[in-house]
């Protein structure tokens, strides 16, 4: 796949000042460049970014879903370094056109082409929307579906609208392209009809670990042919082991599965079978949705070939991705990060906050609702989350961001009265820290824009990096 022809005198002068773009970003404190770049790059050259990914000699892997790419893709990039490969990736989280070529933009050398090209892998995750747009340009090797869940209906739409856009998207896709379905979700795992490429599928075969009762935020009631799915056992929202009422069609046997799962509030062991080969993951992150990023993680690099030992070894050494569970140490208290952007993720991170505790053990939160551009503008999705699970438990929740009061609003009608409603993030996070005894957890619940300001003030009251600079 490397490239026979180097870059174009338009191109590399698309690189410069794309690079140069970002440096007067961050000098000036407008960010950490991690759109900018490529922006500029991007509209001095537009086809820059298929040239540039002809350049990664072993393939580009996507990922893509509505929750977990950023944790997923990190973990990918941590399993291929820990087997001797340096990806190119975009650890920021910026998933657009232009956060891709900004990957590139920094790496390339001043003349425009990418160091040890030939033995590295392009790891991108890629927003659900634009990548019906971006996977013609980009030929991955590997392309990871996770989920597909109701988000940001403002931007989105319904999730059938992006789900067709990915079918008609993969019906032209390579043969040599292997598929990495999530089968337990059946709008990703119907995605093997379309398309003459490979299919690795991964999933979950511990009924033990599945809901009490159906999870409301159910965003998949039917099959394509029309009729309804009905569940052997959910695990979250609409993802468990299905099937059609109608045309019989059933969840396929996932090749990466996990067979027995023990969860804590700190993280999973799950033994995992590869193919038949069986090995223990020591995921360092809590909840059942990082299982299934692990799983895809573990899927993705089983079909780069990579082995099973170090898939595992490298798991288990992995931190979390900024923002994601990412944690700090502030005046005598630890403070975990967890990003909430619709009801299955938050109805997750809800599940984790109390996983294998007792109902007696008392919860610190500060919730934080915003409503920008990157959040989604309608917030009426906290109503679909299952906020009610706490309900009875000794929670203290502070509620902040722009839409504080409108959180307040749904924490009460789950039985829950939050202690303050303070929209400002600083004042916030000194009234939830004041409110969490030392040498206990402050779990920080917060949609994207909300999780960047707090991440930033956690940051620097730990005396730690800016999230662009940690994600690098």
């Amino acid at each position: 796949m490397v490239a026979t022809e180097g870059p174009t005198i338009r191109e590399r002068a698309a690189l410069m000042l794309g690079r140069a773009a970002g440096t007067a970003a961050r000098r000036f404190g407008r960010g950490g460049g991690t759109a900018l770049p490529g922006l500029v790059a991007g509209a001095l050259a537009p086809s820059l970014l298929e040239r540039l990914a002809q350049q990664s000699g072993q393939g580009v892997v996507t990922v893509t879903g509505t929750n977990g790419k950023t944790t997923t893709t990190h973990l990918i990039a941590s399993i291929l370094r820990a087997h001797g490969v340096d990806p190119l990736t975009n650890p920021s989280g910026s998933n657009l056109e232009r956060g891709l070529v900004v990957a590139y933009v920094e790496a390339a050398e001043p003349g425009g082409r990418i160091a040890d090209a030939a033995s590295r892998v392009g790891v991108f995750e890629v927003d659900e929307a634009v990548l019906a747009r971006l996977f013609p340009r980009l030929r991955p090797r590997v392309a990871v579906f996770l989920n597909l869940f109701r988000d940001q209906l403002d931007r989105y739409g319904e999730v059938d609208s992006v789900g067709e856009g990915w079918g008609g998207m993969l019906a032209s896709a390579d043969p040599g392209c292997t598929l990495v379905l999530n089968a337990d979700d059946p709008s990703i795992a119907q995605l093997a009809a379309e398309t003459r490429a490979q299919i690795l599928t991964f999933g979950i075969d511990d009924r033990e670990v599945r809901l009490a009762q159906a999870d409301h935020a159910s965003d998949a009631r039917f099959c394509r042919c029309g009729g309804r799915f009905a569940y052997e056992a959910i695990f979250m929202g609409h993802v468990g082991i299905w099937a059609c009422t109608s045309c019989g069609e059933r969840r396929p046997n996932p090749r990466v599965s996990a067979r027995r799962i023990e969860l804590s509030a700190e993280g999973s062991r799950v033994e995992v079978s590869i193919d038949g080969a069986l090995v223990t993951l020591e995921i360092p992150m809590a909840g059942l949705y990082s299982v299934y990023n692990a799983l895809a993680a573990a899927a993705a690099a089983h079909a780069l070939g990579v082995p099973v030992t170090t898939i595992a070894r490298a798991i288990a050494d992995a931190g979390p991705a900024f923002g994601r569970q990412e944690r700090f140490e502030v005046d005598g208290r630890s403070v975990r990060v967890l990003l909430a952007k619709n009801p299955a993720g938050m109805n997750e991170l809800l599940r984790a906050l109390v996983a294998g505790s007792r109902d007696s053990q008392p919860v610190h939160l500060l919730a934080m609702l915003n409503d920008g551009i990157q959040d989604g503008q309608d917030v009426s999705w906290i109503y679909d989350a299952d906020i009610e699970v706490l309900a009875g438990r000794d929670v203290t929740v502070t509620c902040s961001g722009d839409r504080a009061d409108d959180f307040a609003l749904r924490w009460h009608l789950a039985g829950i009265d939050p202690a303050a409603v303070i929209p400002d993030t600083e004042a916030a996070l000194d009234a939830a820290l004041g409110r969490t005894p030392r040498g206990a957890r402050l779990d920080v619940v917060a949609t994207y824009t909300a999780m960047i300001d707090v991440r930033e003030a956690l940051a620097r009251r730990a005396g730690v990096g800016s999230y662009w600079e940690v994600a690098r």
